[in-house]
């Protein structure tokens, strides 16, 4: 019988999710893990580049190293899972890569040849105009695809936390990436079940940081 619980809708996710700040030490159903991954990578990203790295801390060593390198916060080595997410900003120049994504997409015929043409000359002509800001680019997409497990996560009955913070040289060096320059940690995401329940402390009005068209024009709903 499978592990994999049904799923909440949408709306009911964004409403009851909460940062939780300490797990039970339940594991996590390899099922359920698979399912997480599969619907977290199936975020959008910038011409699919796809340009994250997700690494799937489990083994309890690691989650101590890890915890440490975040300032010691509980979540990390509490929760069965934390996902680390980095960000490529060289993705791009990965030959072999980009063959990839350009043939996949062929053979689901989401892209044509004209368009996987256009996409080679366009896409380096694109990374290199934004010069450093190619890290901010990567970590962008990366959020969003952070964003998508937090979400389908809670859909699952598992419950996360966005960690900002914790020295990223440590952060890579716990994942094996302290020689790749490239790569940027974007977020860490502790993912497991819940040993608390959390309120919502609430929102601010529309108007407040909502606008319409200018800064200067409030929407009220």
């Amino acid at each position: 019988m499978s592990t994999t619980p049904a799923f909440l809708d949408v709306a009911t996710a964004v409403r009851e999710r909460r940062a939780i700040k300490h797990f039970k030490a339940d594991p996590i159903a390899p099922e359920v893990l698979s399912t997480l991954v599969e619907l977290t990578v199936a975020a959008p990203s910038s011409y699919n580049l796809q340009d994250w790295h997700i690494v799937l801390v489990q083994e309890e060593a690691q989650r101590q190293a890890l915890a440490e390198a975040a300032f010691g916060q509980a979540q990390v080595s509490q929760a069965p899972v934390t996902a680390v997410f980095a960000a490529d900003a060289a993705a791009w120049k990965d030959e072999d890569r980009m063959a990839k994504i350009y043939e996949t997409g062929l053979q689901s015929r989401a892209w044509t040849p004209k368009t996987v043409d256009y996409f080679k000359t366009a896409i380096p002509q694109f990374m290199r105009s934004l010069g450093p800001k190619t890290r901010e680019y990567a970590i962008k997409n990366a959020m969003i695809a952070a964003t998508h497990m937090a979400l389908v996560a809670q859909a699952m009955g598992l419950s996360s936390c966005f960690l900002n913070g914790w020295d990223e040289d440590k952060v890579k060096a716990v994942i094996g990436a302290e020689n790749q320059p490239a790569l940027a940690i974007a977020v860490l995401l502790p993912i497991g079940y819940a040993a608390e329940p959390r309120q919502n402390p609430g929102r601010l009005p529309f108007e407040v940081n909502v606008s319409v068209d200018r800064l200067a024009t409030p929407y009220h709903g």
